[in-house]
C-alpha cells in the first residue's frame, strides 16, 4: 500500500489537482491518528518514547492543510453538480 501511495504522490507532482483525493486520504488518516491515538496519550501524560517519531512525522499534516487549494476544493467538490443517475 505504501509503495502505491508513493507512486501516486509522484504522479501528484505532474497532475496536482487530479491527485487531491490522495492528498485528502493523507489528511484524514494523519488527523485521525493524531486525534485518536496521540492526543489521548498526551492528555493522560503517557507519551511513550517509541511513539514520539510517529507524532512528529504526522504533525506535518499541518503543511497539507496549508498546501490544499481550498477555493478549488470548495468549487469542484462541494458546489459542483453531480452527474445524473441513469
Amino acid at each position: 500500500m505504501l509503495a502505491t501511495f508513493s507512486l501516486l504522490c509522484l504522479l501528484g507532482v505532474r497532475y496536482p489537482l487530479s491527485m487531491l483525493p490522495v492528498l485528502f486520504w493523507e489528511l484524514i488518516w494523519k488527523t485521525l491518528w493524531l486525534g485518536i491515538v496521540a492526543l489521548p496519550q498526551w492528555l493522560a501524560g503517557h507519551i511513550d518514547p517509541s511513539i514520539v517519531p510517529n507524532i512528529f512525522a504526522c504533525s506535518f499534516v499541518v503543511l497539507v492543510y496549508i498546501a490544499i487549494p481550498w477555493r478549488y476544493v470548495f468549487a469542484h467538490y462541494v458546489l459542483a453538480r453531480g452527474d445524473r443517475w441513469r
